[in-house]
């Protein structure tokens, strides 16, 4: 078969995918929430693209009557938690489960909680439900220096990403207690000074942008941390040409779109272009028709692990400022 002729097919049938989605969401009443890690397929039909804090907040506000969340498992459960009475679906169920996600289970909370009875738990929104349900209050990468300045307390036990961890210390007075030790994102993880280096002596007057889920030491060489609002927000404002991403590289889509609708240009640069979250990748256009046609795969969650996540989650939404 000819080469282009094959690539009209691919595309004729994408336009075909996303005119039945589009209808089914019509049919439905239902949204689709993406993370700006998705596939740049996904990040083009999303109704809300944000990061975690967004998706929160757009979770909450919507009176869609289906949710499709395209992301990983933490999100979809806590899209739930914030919507009871809403059918929220995922694309993909296998695959999808967020590694840091299911590194702070309730053992390693009862333990750090029995050692520390006075100090409240703060926990990333990357955990599971069941984690968040026994959390004194939620935060996310955009706010997690905030929502332990926002604590009457003087030592704070925060899970479960290390880096995060280190992040907000250098921001509070308080005294911060990792848990457990060695939590983390694996493609966070993966970036090191030596290849903060390498890119920098090829793009010298680049801007580093570096995720706080990084390492210390690509922190303390950044000329920004944050979050991927954040960096969006940065580039978006700034009047420099170039940057260095350091994040997972589906963000540089994501920035992409948003330079396009502005008619900007600007050179993105990933830190590593093997920056790649696979669990991210899981979902596909098809999956998404599929989800929304079948109306699988649904989040079920126990009634009492969300009444109590979503005090903690609320807390963290109902911090001003």
């Amino acid at each position: 078969m000819d080469l282009e002729y094959k690539k009209r097919e691919i595309m004729k049938d994408k336009e075909e995918i996303i005119k039945n989605i589009n209808k089914l969401k019509e049919e439905k009443n239902a949204i689709i929430l993406a993370h700006n890690y998705q596939p740049k397929d996904i990040q083009k039909i999303a109704d809300f693209l944000g990061d975690s804090l967004e998706l929160c907040i757009k979770a909450k506000e919507t009176d869609a009557d289906i949710i499709v969340f395209c992301g990983v498992d933490f999100m979809a459960e806590t899209a739930k938690i914030l919507n009871p009475d809403k059918k929220v679906l995922m694309p993909e169920i296998e695959g999808t489960q967020c590694p840091m996600a299911h590194q702070l289970p309730p053992d390693i909370i009862k333990e750090y909680r029995e050692k520390y009875p006075d100090a409240p738990l703060v926990v990333y929104v990357n955990t599971t439900a069941e984690t968040k349900a026994l959390a004194d209050i939620t935060c996310t990468s955009a706010n997690a220096d905030k929502v332990v300045n926002s604590l009457d307390a003087e030592t704070v036990l925060f899970g479960p990403d290390n880096n995060l961890a280190y992040y907000v210390q250098k921001r509070t007075d308080k005294k911060i207690i990792p848990i457990p030790i060695g939590g983390g994102c694996y493609v966070h993880k993966k970036f090191t000074l030596e290849d903060l280096k390498r890119v920098k002596e090829k793009y010298p007057n680049a801007i580093v942008l570096i995720h706080p889920e990084c390492n210390p030491e690509l922190q303390d060489n950044a000329d920004y941390i944050a979050s991927t609002s954040g960096m969006l927000r940065i580039i978006i404002n700034s009047n420099e040409k170039e940057f260095i991403i350091g994040t997972e590289v589906g963000m540089i889509d994501r920035i992409e779109l948003e330079l396009e609708k502005i008619g900007e240009k600007k050179v993105l640069i990933p830190l590593r272009e093997d920056a790649i979250c696979n669990e991210m990748k899981k979902i596909t256009l098809q999956k998404i028709e599929k989800s929304l046609l079948e109306e699988i795969y649904e989040i079920k969650l126990d009634k009492d692990i969300i009444k109590r996540a979503k005090v903690a989650i609320e807390r963290m939404l109902n911090i001003k400022g």
